[in-house]
């Protein structure tokens, strides 16, 4: 009898299963109330005194042996099932993918660039290391002129006539010269000039200048474009125009909107006035056209330029500039829901 056991010992580390029916058919035959494990252990009062020990012992381990063949078995096809259900069900939900969000600074970037594309602007581009005469002396800055201190400039040691663009208006002189007129182009990126850093001010900030040359442009031209540019972005109807001074538009204006006195916040960032500056702007200056090869006698334009991290700061009441440079992601992550 002991070697029949032995014999099912052999049988049960031999077996295998496919499927889960295979393994409880195994489990009902040697593990069941009726299993073969149930009638070693009857026979057990009909066993001699003298074989009791030997044979106890041998259904201890045809028990063992079939209590660790089930779970082998349990765990071999649960393994099977999973990696079926991992790489076989291509509907399986795949692992879950962090959000990002996209900097400040680009959303509004993109919100600028959308108002102006629905207008008929175009999008132009250019290096951010710049030669003199496209920065300065083309925009009606030669050479020792008192207004090229009003932008403290980064230069290159190695060749004072190179710099870093200190505004992108060096990509609307090289747009008119390589576009006759009609011209109607934006130019967002980087600039750089050579200020201390604080809240308010960074030696790295970005712009969006803007251009529209054609016969018979006038200054009004140029208000009512202002006027839809503010409403589209802040839902303000409200603008004025104050004079002031840039060398390539004449005449030139800085542009205020009415920001409104409802909250101690409004209070606060407009002064108690209600009013705040948003961009400067002007008509583009003759000498402008005539270095650009563009004839101002026939040809007029007016130009516009707003700092990206101001309108950022309004629509998003931040109070440090410093925050968009520090790549804090609690900073960060508050804008995960926006475009």
């Amino acid at each position: 009898m002991t070697e029949t056991i032995k014999e099912h010992i052999a049988e049960i580390e031999a077996f295998t299963a496919k499927t889960k029916e295979e393994a409880e058919n195994f489990r009902i035959k040697y593990l069941g109330k009726k299993g073969i494990l149930n009638q070693y252990f009857a026979e057990f009062k009909a066993v001699p005194n003298e074989e009791k020990k030997a044979f106890g012992q041998a259904v201890n381990e045809l028990k063992n042996a079939a209590t660790n063949k089930v779970q082998q078995l349990k765990d071999e096809l649960e393994s099977r099932e999973e990696e079926k259900g991992i790489y076989g069900d291509l509907t399986r939900p795949g692992e879950p993918v962090e959000i990002g969000a996209r900097h400040p600074i680009s959303i509004v970037k993109n919100q600028i660039i959308e108002i102006f594309s629905n207008i008929g602007f175009n999008v132009s581009e250019g290096p951010e290391m710049e030669d003199d005469w496209h920065n300065f002396t083309a925009l009606n800055l030669p050479e020792y002129h008192p207004a090229r201190d009003m932008q403290d400039t980064f230069f290159i040691q190695t060749n004072p006539d190179v710099l870093l663009r200190t505004h992108t208006s060096s990509v609307q002189v090289r747009y008119m010269e390589d576009n006759k007129p009609p011209i109607r182009t934006i130019s967002p990126g980087r600039v750089f000039r050579n200020e201390a850093i604080s809240s308010r001010s960074h030696c790295i900030f970005h712009q969006v200048e803007g251009l529209y040359v054609d016969k018979n442009v006038s200054f009004a031209d140029l208000k009512q474009t202002l006027l839809y540019f503010t409403k589209q972005l802040f839902g303000k109807s409200k603008i004025r125009l104050r004079p002031s001074y840039f060398p390539f538009t004449e005449p030139s204006a800085e542009v205020d909107i009415y920001w409104g006195l409802e909250t101690e916040t409004d209070y606060r960032i407009t002064k108690g006035t209600g009013w705040l500056e948003i961009m400067g702007c002007g008509m583009v200056d003759p000498n402008v056209l005539r270095n650009c090869s563009i004839d101002p006698s026939e040809y007029s334009g007016f130009a516009f330029g707003m700092g990206i991290e101001r309108i950022a700061m309004l629509l998003y009441q931040i109070g440090d500039i410093r925050m968009f440079y520090e790549n804090d992601m609690r900073f960060l992550e508050q804008f995960k829901s926006s475009i």
